[in-house]
């Protein structure tokens, strides 16, 4: 008999357990999927032409909230959690719902979900989302084609559209993100890449996009999402730890892992930390991992146009994913805003809107900034309309990307940036070196 099994995911980490360890194993049965986190992602289905021969009908996906019902419904026997930047009391919370119901609760771990790549791979990851990832990407990204290297970059899944379709997808210019219909989240993570002439790969089989990333790539950069784990075995494993959040290496999953696994770890935003926060992610970093390498990193924040920003009265737009379910309440935007002298960081809740207006209602810990949500296009109107709405003289952006690529504001928006500069410990270039 073969043991039935659900995963808990969120389109990502859910897809990638299963492809790789579930899809063609005659012991196990799938017999749904649950999804949470994304809005309008359940209620899909998992495709059959990626399921495999095992799964003739594709597999449902449901709402997380209905794990209970459908493990006594299906006679489940295993539920596998399998998404990322949870507190681990939540983990257990939901634990302690699967055993409840009468299945056995299961993390799975790298020697099951990892793949083995032909070239060199650098993983970079996070202890939680919006740690720094990107800008950490971007410099390693720099350093290896300036010694004429040609770089890929395969990103974290984030299919949220239509999975057979998504499959495998390859993004090199503006006119492919227009093409795959990338939502605002997508955008953030891709267009970076382009800008500085890196490819993109992402999707949802990552051994087919392996195995074609690995014919134009002399290294692999594995993009994190979130703060999950590689799904490709790392000869260079780096974490960004952010000071913002100084003690979540120890109460996040599944960062706590990377921590762990880290070959390097880089403390980012020290520039606008306290001290003392610094001070206790070394600390903590010590602990679990004494045998990585501890890096100190600034994260300086420009606005294109400054003095467009000083005594204004501005509405400051931050990257969905960071200020949502990554529990920050401010990000490079606001930074920026009050660098650059603004006269008023204007109070977004009044004007927002449908979904926009449930997102606030949802995190409540948001005050100052309008979170960039964007993950179809109904939810990207709400956003343009709470934007028009703003009673404000101009929108200063933090997300990374164009937003008016995306969406017609009726007032300017000044986009900020941000990057990655080492203050203390070993260069990324000597760490470069050595790999």
């Amino acid at each position: 008999m073969r043991a039935k099994v659900i995963i808990m995911g969120a389109a990502g980490r859910d897809f990638h357990n299963f492809n790789v360890y579930f899809r063609d194993n005659a012991n196990y049965e799938v017999v749904a999927f649950t999804a949470t986190q994304i809005p309008n992602i359940d209620g899909r289905k998992y495709p059959a032409s990626l399921a495999g021969k095992l799964y003739p009908n594709g597999i449902d996906i449901h709402p997380e909230k209905d794990l209970p019902e459908l493990i006594k419904k299906l006679g489940v026997e295993q539920v596998v959690f399998a998404y990322s930047d949870i507190a681990h009391i939540d983990v257990m919370h939901k634990a302690s719902i699967t055993n409840a119901a009468g299945a056995d609760f299961r993390l799975m771990g790298a020697n099951q979900t990892e793949l083995k790549a032909k070239v060199p791979v650098i993983a970079i990851c996070a202890v939680r989302t919006g740690a720094g990832k990107s800008q950490t990407t971007r410099a390693v990204a720099s350093y290896l084609i300036s010694k004429g290297k040609k770089v890929v970059a395969i990103r974290h899944p984030m299919p949220y559209g239509d999975l057979e379709k998504q499959a495998v997808q390859r993004f090199a210019t503006y006119e492919d993100l227009d093409k795959h219909q990338c939502t605002i989240e997508e955008r953030e993570e891709y267009e970076p890449h382009i800008d500085k002439g890196i490819i993109v790969y992402a999707g949802v089989d990552y051994e087919k996009i392996l195995r074609q990333a690995e014919q134009e790539a002399d290294v692999i950069l594995w993009d994190g999402g979130n703060n999950d784990t590689p799904f490709y075995s790392a000869d260079l494993h780096i974490v960004v730890a952010d000071p913002h959040r100084a003690g979540h290496g120890k109460l996040y999953h599944p960062g706590e892992t990377n921590m762990r696994m880290a070959d390097v770890i880089i403390v980012n935003k020290v520039d606008t930390a306290d001290p003392k926060n610094v001070e206790l992610v070394k600390e903590v970093a010590r602990e679990l991992n004494p045998n990585a390498k501890v890096v100190l990193a600034d994260s300086p924040v420009t606005a294109e146009k400054p003095e467009a920003i000083m005594g204004k009265r501005v509405l400051v737009i931050e990257d969905g994913p960071t200020v949502t379910h990554g529990e920050m309440a401010y990000g490079a935007g606001l930074i920026a805003a009050q660098k650059s002298g603004a006269k008023e960081i204007i109070d977004p809740r009044p004007f927002a809107v449908n979904s926009i207006k449930q997102t606030f209602e949802k995190y409540k810990h948001l005050e100052k900034v309008l979170p960039a949500m964007g993950y179809g296009n109904e939810q990207i109107n709400d956003l343009q309309e709470t934007i028009n709405r703003a009673d404000c003289d101009i929108v200063v952006s933090g997300t990374p990307i164009n937003l008016n690529r995306v969406l017609k504001a009726n007032k300017p928006i000044v986009r900020v940036s941000y990057d990655l500069k080492i203050r203390e410990g070993a260069s990324l270039t000597d760490l470069l070196k050595q790999f």
